[in-house]
């Protein structure tokens, strides 16, 4: 019994000193990009489903950039719409392409479509950034993009993806908190130590030679996750550019984020086991950094789980193991340094600080979504998150 307590305590506390190790390595975080390199022309693909609320938001957001009108085009996928969404995008001004497929739902499938089907949309274009249809681009987001894709090292490029409405409630606030960490300091800390950032679904660009290739092979419905795996067992590396902002909405509500969060975690748990024995394969026999660390980023549970699994640990090993305590210990006072760092480098605002003191609540309120996790595995099939505008409309 106590074996097999101290090789699981073991485990996670290995996991929080690769999370320490990434914490520091983000503070050194240099970006890969060539401000010299002459504006590249790109294309703005947007895959969009009953999204005529939004997506108009998002195409205006996008022509406010500081980057020459010349150099980029918007193009929308209106996928299997029951609204208007394709005639509002062409309104604002997008290019539109209206896609029909219910047998196979959901963006990566649409981006597959698009990339396989109808490479005359994007060709002529150098790089191809892809922005979720609820998502607000910084002015400077196509500026950093092109910056980026132009470095000879950088052939994919993942911007920085925060929330719009981290204010809105506790949910979201936390959640701004995790994501300045998972789409901060993790990819900066790969980045440095000489892994792929990973790709995170949402402000991500591509020179389009790479989606020439490859179109979008991932249908699950963590795409990105798996894509990213993909690409790095074929040696390439994702670089991230933390001045390449998009801000996008979180779930507010219960039963919006109950939904998100079985997608998001159980398709982790199914690209885990899809993907994480080739990365050890490979990193056993390449004895690269960037598989090991592809490897680990796959192992690590989601921030809660983690924070829950070691604080049990902790209050465990006064019973049953006493010397395992003080590494429990610093494994978790390692996981506050690594939040506290998102939230200083991402430079949190007050509200989001304080919405910390919520957080155990939130632990809580995973446990029965872990618990469903585990007993069935994850539910494969996209379901659409209702957006806040939806929600006053049916108000």
């Amino acid at each position: 019994m106590m074996t097999v307590f101290c090789l699981i305590s073991f485990l996670f506390i290995g996991v929080s000193l690769y999370l320490m190790l990434l914490t520091g390595g983000s503070f050194l975080f240099k970006k890969k990009t060539d401000t010299k390199s002459v504006p590249l022309t790109l294309a703005v693909v947007i895959p969009a489903h009953n999204e005529a609320l939004l997506i108009r938001d998002a195409i205006e957001a996008v022509a406010r950039s500081r980057y020459p009108e010349c150099c980029y085009g918007v193009i929308v996928i209106a996928d299997n719409c029951q609204d208007d969404t394709a005639a509002v995008a062409e309104q604002a001004g997008a290019r539109v392409l209206v896609r029909s497929d219910v047998l196979r739902r959901g963006k990566g499938q649409a981006l597959d479509w698009f990339l396989k089907e109808r490479q005359d949309f994007y060709a002529p274009y150098d790089g191809i950034a892809i922005i979720d249809a609820d998502t607000l681009v910084d002015e400077n987001f196509l500026h950093e993009v092109s910056a980026s894709l132009s470095h000879p090292d950088v052939q994919v490029v993942q911007g920085y993806y925060g929330v719009s409405n981290a204010e809105e409630s506790w949910r979201t606030a936390l959640m701004s908190a995790a994501l300045a960490v998972f789409h901060h300091v993790r990819p900066a800390g790969r980045n440095r130590l000489g892994g792929s950032a990973g790709l995170k679904g949402n402000g991500m660009a591509f020179q389009t030679s790479v989606l020439k290739r490859y179109g979008w092979p991932a249908h699950s419905v963590v795409e990105d996750l798996e894509f990213g795996a993909q690409m790095l067992l074929d040696g390439i590396c994702v670089q991230y550019n933390p001045d390449a902002v998009v801000l996008a909405e979180m779930a507010a509500t219960r039963k919006q984020a109950e939904t998100q969060r079985l997608r998001w975690e159980g398709g982790r748990y199914e690209i885990f086991r899809k993907y994480a024995p080739a990365l050890l394969r490979k990193c056993l026999s390449r004895r690269r950094f960037c598989y090991f660390d592809g490897f680990m980023d796959l192992l690590v549970p989601p921030l809660s789980a983690l924070f829950l699994a070691i604080a049990l640990l902790l209050i465990a090993s006064l019973w049953l193991c006493p010397f395992m305590s003080l590494p429990l210990g610093f494994a978790l006072t390692g996981l506050v340094f690594y939040v506290v760092s998102g939230m200083v480098l991402r430079k949190a605002p007050l509200a989001v600080w304080l919405y910390l003191f919520a957080a155990p609540f939130f632990i809580l309120w995973k446990i029965p979504l872990y618990l469903k996790i585990l007993k069935g595995g994850a539910d494969n099939e996209w379901i659409r998150t209702k957006r806040k505008a939806e929600r006053r409309q049916n108000d």
